[in-house]
């Protein structure tokens, strides 16, 4: 979706403009600076293309004067920071906004049909068209990339140039002016035709975008990085890239990373301590903390030295035992079990301060009304807040394979701060009943689909590593499943009783050995957000009624009995009984990206309706 234009500002032309009279191009919120419209992605802005810059650089990188810092210890500490900062403001009363570069540099123009670098044309200063026919330039259309996250220019002088044999070490050494038109016969590839004045055959864009199109060409990706400006060099890479257009969403793609703010860091009195806490953690006695604070803050602690050293005691309970280093999978895990322990166990307890960012309580009604459905414990979360930081990006990766390796960096340096949003909202928490649970997921036919995925899911992320023997586990178990799905088709109940649209309703899965829990929260900084309606629906005897209604919602689909009798779904076989008839989601809701979903699981099968969790449901 093309970005408003907005207002543009004078520039000044000796070369030195400050970053406040820099020419405004457009205007995007500052939550699709992380979710759409991130470092590294392309923006289209009128019949202008650019890619946003990086975190820092030389030149036209993010500034950050404006913007306002934002503080999650546990999400920090899981990334490597010491804080986050929100998206730099772009409206007509903020000094600066997101610093973006033109790209694609090759243009065509649309008189001429000349393909040339932009500058080439000699355009007026702070426009877009030729110097010689005064008509607008289009940007190229196709771009190429790895997946190691590098973008470059589709090159154009050897496509054209393969039948004569040119190597690259002689591009643009013909003398000749590309040229690019379309014969207007059709809208494929084959229509589009590139020439050069140097007299070689003219040739189509047909068979760009094949895998090996570029190495046939003797072509390897040079590992530039336009987002962070030309004075960063370019990475040695030797990977084969691809061609993209230039709008394709598989140009880039967000790695996010989300935390809720739970005690005893939500109600934000150990936030002036965020740059302080590496120093902290090397300290052990009370002394030596309250003597590093004091010098820290010259004398005036901002933090009782007591309730220092019980942030720090909180903090390393979520260090693995032993010498070994923890690495970022042990941290997310430490993190996602100290939301669980405190969803379950939620602060009634507690006095609310002013500043408590979360509010967990339990519901008024008998949640007796949800045993015989095998739900247990049932807690309303009345006040949450989500921070959501952009880690990274990749480029040709699909929703379920691995990025790590694949990552590409939002700066060419070492920073304190990441890109972030927080959003706040409310929720419902539920478990599932233990013992139920073990023995469902026991049965051989449970544990036998949930294989099948599990098997499936695993194949497919081996295949798309580059290195395969790095692969973490699928985690595809029968309780993860499960418990998807059953996000999955309450969001949709929810949809339809509540008034939420789906796309406002967010699932947060606590699936492990210890852990079967969800929270469907509603976490977005428009106006669905906290209005208690979704709590609401949290009471026993009305979250009852839902769920029934909801199972029995699911057990019948449009695409059936295609659909409950599939041996294999989605992405390489990793859905079984799915599809986006019954219980797919909006992408924007989904934690696992619409895979390990199994309808099935739910409610059985026609064959086998004990194979559901909620098979006495449909039999009632």
């Amino acid at each position: 979706m093309t970005p408003p234009p907005a207002r543009r500002r004078r520039t000044r032309t000796d070369g030195q403009a400050p970053a406040h009279n820099l020419l405004r191009r457009g205007s995007v919120r500052r939550s699709q600076a992380i979710t759409t419209y991130g470092v590294g992605s392309l923006i289209a802005v009128d019949q202008e293309s650019f890619v946003v810059s990086g975190l820092d650089g030389a030149d036209e990188h993010w500034s950050a004067e404006e913007s306002p810092r934002i503080h999650e210890r546990r999400l920090a500490r899981l990334l490597g920071v010491q804080y986050f900062r929100l998206p730099p403001a772009s409206g007509d009363d903020s000094k600066d906004g997101v610093r973006v570069r033109r790209f694609p540099v090759m243009h065509s123009c649309s008189e001429c049909d000349e393909l040339r670098r932009h500058r080439d044309f000699t355009p007026p200063p702070g426009r877009s068209i030729c110097g010689t026919c005064e008509a607008d330039l289009v940007p190229s259309r196709f771009v190429i990339a790895c997946e190691a996250g590098h973008l470059d220019e589709f090159p154009y002088w050897h496509w054209v140039h393969r039948a004569a044999g040119k190597s690259a070490t002689t591009a643009g050494q013909c003398g000749g002016v590309l040229k690019l038109r379309s014969s207007g016969r059709s809208s494929s590839l084959r229509s589009i035709v590139v020439s050069c004045t140097c007299g070689v055959p003219e040739v189509s864009m047909e068979g760009s975008f094949r895998k090996s199109a570029l190495k046939d060409l003797g072509l390897r990706c040079r590992g530039t990085r336009p987002w962070l400006g030309t004075s960063v060099p370019a990475q040695s890479c030797g990977l084969t890239a691809r061609t993209l257009q230039r709008g394709s969403s598989a140009v880039w793609q967000p790695v996010q990373k989300s935390a809720l703010s739970i005690p005893p860091w939500s109600d934000g009195r150990a936030d002036p301590l965020a740059e302080h806490w590496d120093e902290l953690r090397k300290l052990s006695s009370r002394e030596d903390i309250e003597m590093c604070l004091k010098f820290a803050f010259k004398g005036e602690i901002p933090v009782p030295v007591d309730e220092v050293m019980a942030l720090l005691d909180a903090e390393r309970e979520e260090d693995p035992t032993g010498d070994e280093a923890p690495s970022f999978d042990h941290r997310y895990h430490a993190l996602r079990h100290k939301e669980y322990e405190r969803l379950r166990t939620g602060n009634d307890e507690r006095e609310h301060s002013r500043d408590e960012q979360f509010i967990c309580e339990t519901p008024l009604g008998d949640p007796a009304a949800l045993h015989p459905l095998g739900i247990t414990g049932p807690m309303l979360v009345k006040k949450l807040r989500e921070v959501r930081a952009l880690k990274a990006f990749t480029r040709l990766a699909d929703p379920d394979s691995p990025t790590e390796g694949k990552e590409a960096a939002l700066s060419d340096s070492k920073l304190a701060w990441l890109p972030a949003m927080e959003v706040r909202g409310e929720g419902v928490f539920l478990r599932l009943d233990a013992d139920r649970l073990g023995a469902w997921s026991r049965t051989t036919a449970v544990a036998a689909r949930a294989e099948r995925m599990r098997t499936a899911h695993q194949r497919v992320m081996e295949q798309r590593a580059a290195d395969p023997t790095r692969v973490p586990p699928s985690p595809a178990t029968p309780r993860m499943v499960l418990l998807h799905t059953l996000a999955h088709v309450l969001i949709n109940e929810w949809s339809l009783d509540a008034g939420y649209p789906a796309a406002a309703l967010r699932e947060r899965l606590y699936a492990d050995d210890d852990m079967a829990g969800m929270l469907v929260y509603t976490a977005t900084s428009d106006s669905a957000g906290s209005l208690g309606g979704l709590v609401a629906q949290g009471e026993p005897d009305r979250l009852a009624r839902t769920l029934r209604s909801a199972v029995r919602r699911a057990a019948w689909c449009s695409a059936d009995p295609l659909c409950v009798e599939s041996e294999a779904s989605g992405t390489g076989g990793t859905n079984l009984a799915a599809c986006h008839a019954c219980v797919m989601l909006p992408e924007t809701s989904c934690e696992h990206n619409n895979i390990l979903l199994d309808r099935a699981l739910l409610v059985g099968t026609p064959d086998d309706p004990g194979v559901g969790f909620f098979a006495e449901v449909l039999a009632d």
